[in-house]
Order: C-alpha cells, then structure tokens, then sequence
C-alpha cells in the first residue's frame, strides 16, 4: 500500500464534514479538560496532601457514572443525541467557571472540590453515552472504527497539550486560570454542534419508553460472548490500571521528590506521544477484533511493569511512551468492538456498560490504589494495576479464542 492511501485510510473518517467540525471543537475542550485534571490534583495534594483524598476527588467524578450509567445510556438511546451534548457541555463548562471562582477568591476547600465533582459526574453519566453512540451517526458504520481512534488520537493531543500549558500556568500566574481557560474551551464543542448539517448525520435507531429496558439492555450485553469478554476486560482494565490521575502524580512527588507540577505535566505528556501513536496506529486498522485486545492488553501490562521499576524520573518518562501506545490502543479497540458488534437500538446501553467499566469504576479503583499507595509506595500501586492488565489479557484471549464475532445491524 503506497504511503498516500495508507494516510487516507487512516484519516478517512475526516473527510466526513460533521465530524471534522467535531473533532476540531473537540481538539480545544480536550486540551482545557487536560489542564483541569492536573490543576485538580495538584490543587487537592496542596490543599491535604494525601493520596487517600486525591483518589477520593477522582473517585467522586465517576460516582454518577458507577451507579447510573446504564440510565445515561437508556437516555441517549431515547433522544437526540446532538441535544444531549449541547446540555451536558454547557454543564461541563459552568462546572470548572465555579472551581476557578472558588480558588481566586480563597474560597477553595476540599469539601468544596467533592462536590464540584460528582456534579460534573453527574454531567458525564449522560455525555459519555451520547458521545459515543453520536460518532456512528456522525461518520456512518463504514468509518466508525476509524472515527473512535482519531477520538482517540484527538484525546491525547489534548494530553500533550493541556499538561504543558497547565505546568505553565500554576507556575506563573496559578491554578485558578486552568480552570477558566478550561470552561471557556467547552464553547469549542458547542459551536461545533451548532454549525453541523442534521441531513448529512445517519441517526441510529431510537426506543420508544418501555418498562424493563435496562434489564433488557443488561441482558443482551450479557449473553453476547464477544459483548461480555470485552466488557469485563475493560472493567477489569478500568478499575486497577486506568488510574494515572492517582498514580503519577504521586510518583513524580513521592518516588521522584518532585515538587511543582512540571515532571508530573511531563508523565502526561510522554503518555500522551505514546497514545497519539497508538490512536493512529489502531486507526489504519480496517477492523478491530477481540485478539488484538488481548494481545495489546499484554502491552499495556509490561509496559506499566517497567514504570512501577523505573530506577528514576527520565526513565518513567520514556517507558510511559509505550504505556500510552497500548493503552489507548486496548480502549479504541474495545470501543470499536462493542459498537460493531451490538445493534443499534440497544448502542446507547452497551456504550453505558463500556463507561461504567472503563470510567464509572473509578470510585472503586482511584481509593483502593490510592490506599495501597498509602500503605505501600505509588510504584506498588502501579504494578497491582499492571499485573491484572496482564491476567486480563491472558485470560480474554483463553476465553475468546473459539468465538465467532456476531455481525451488528
């Protein structure tokens, strides 16, 4: 293949206007999200400085999403999906105005931050589904892969970007600003869905209101074999290794001594180089399958090993290149594998399910690693969540190997 249709194949999805503006809108609230999550957590471990509470803090914004978000997918199965994220965005956006508010005035406490949150989880339990089931109906089913892992890509641009500016503006004129820049960068998505043309989308199938559809949608995810491995994998995956908002920064402050929120901003951003590679490298792909799940949940597993035992802070950075390539690569995969493989009526409950596993069990996972960490050292609690991405692996390729992968309508 010449390298010109290798390009187009990995960029095919761009070529569908609707989602170029998507993913140009999504491009600047990425970044400001990014910058969020590093003023966030330096915030909390200057305010306490425990590790417990800066698990809790990450824990509380996937509360909603843990105990509701098969109702946000019931949701976003029922409704227009365009109209969900225009409400959900401009939430997300007054959210982080009012921590900004709270830290210039001094008016910040930890209490304060608990509850900003879980409201802006109360805001995610029903954007995720929305946003996920929204890309098919943006690009059609013949570019959603493709679509979900320049997502993908788009996501940890935003990583490379966010942390840096982030690292700069604590430095030189505070934490306060990063939430300001943040909840302006949210105007981003909202003009994006406002220029977008309705006649061009594909809207997926909607369900009219039923009692028992959310039983129904458990049941079908359930008893679907390749649904049910990749929906445990992720959960697994989600709960004990998808915790670097809890582990880096501690081990950039714990392990490497580091006291400003530059080498942590650095984490970020070799993680973020990794994935962009990963989100390109999955995007060239025509169709993903549940042995490269496996294969680069194995990846992701050794890759975290090596950071758990970097011997310092330049060599957790380079190492954490290879982390980001499988990670993001491992939650593309799986992504593309559910919606490809569920209909499309019951799309909005299976994306809720692969939330819940990848997001909503944060509350579960962000305290349990912050606590081993408390007990032990962040290394420890990055190798617990290695090890179980490499059991996950192995296990999903055992359990999977003599499926049949089901066709979706």
């Amino acid at each position: 293949m010449s390298a010109e249709k290798r390009s187009s194949k990995t960029f095919a999805a761009l070529e569908v206007r609707n989602f170029r503006l998507f993913f140009a809108g999504q491009m600047i609230s990425i970044s400001g999200t990014w910058m969020q999550t590093v003023a966030q957590s330096w915030l909390v471990l200057q305010l306490t400085g425990s590790s417990v509470d800066l698990g809790i803090a990450i824990a509380l914004q996937y509360v909603p999403m843990l105990l509701f978000a098969s109702y946000g997918g019931l949701i976003a199965d029922r409704n227009n999906k365009r109209t969900i994220l225009y409400c959900t965005q401009t939430a997300a956006g007054l959210l982080a105005f009012a921590l900004g508010v709270l830290v210039s005035t001094h008016h910040v406490t930890l209490m304060g931050v608990y509850i900003l949150a879980t409201l802006l989880g109360v805001s995610n339990l029903f954007d995720n589904p929305a946003r996920q089931s929204f890309v098919q109906e943006m690009v059609g089913r013949e570019h959603i892969a493709n679509a979900i892992s320049l997502n993908s890509v788009l996501m940890n641009i935003g990583r490379l970007i966010g942390p840096g500016i982030a690292a700069v503006l604590i430095a030189f004129v505070g934490i306060a600003q990063c939430f300001y820049v943040n909840a302006f960068s949210y105007l981003g998505v909202i003009i994006a869905l406002y220029l977008m043309n309705a006649e061009e989308f594909s809207p997926l199938k909607t369900v009219s209101r039923e009692k028992g559809q959310l039983r129904l949608g458990l049941k079908y995810a359930f008893t679907t074999p390749v649904l049910r491995g990749v929906l445990i994998s992720v959960a697994i995956v989600g709960t004990f290794a998808y915790n670097f908002t809890v582990t880096l920064p501690l081990l950039a402050h714990d392990s490497f001594h580091q006291k400003t929120a530059s080498e942590y901003g650095l984490f970020l951003t070799a993680m973020g180089v990794g994935a962009v590679l990963g989100g390109l490298y999955i995007a060239r792909r025509s169709r993903p399958t549940p042995k490269l799940i496996a294969v680069v949940a194995l990846g992701f597993g050794f890759s975290m090993s090596l950071v758990a035992l970097s011997p310092n802070a330049l060599f957790a950075t380079l190492v954490l290149i290879p982390t980001g390539f499988f990670s993001i690569a491992f939650i593309s995969t799986s992504n593309a594998t559910l919606q490809l493989n569920s209909s499309q009526e019951m799309r909005g409950r299976v994306m809720s399910l692969y939330v819940t596993g990848f997001l909503g069990t944060t509350p579960i996972g962000a305290p349990l690693i912050g606590w081993i960490i408390s007990l032990t050292n962040p290394r420890v609690g990055i190798l617990v969540g290695s090890l179980l991405a490499i059991a996950t692996g192995v296990w999903l390729a055992l359990s999977l190997r003599n499926k049949v992968t089901p066709t979706s309508t």
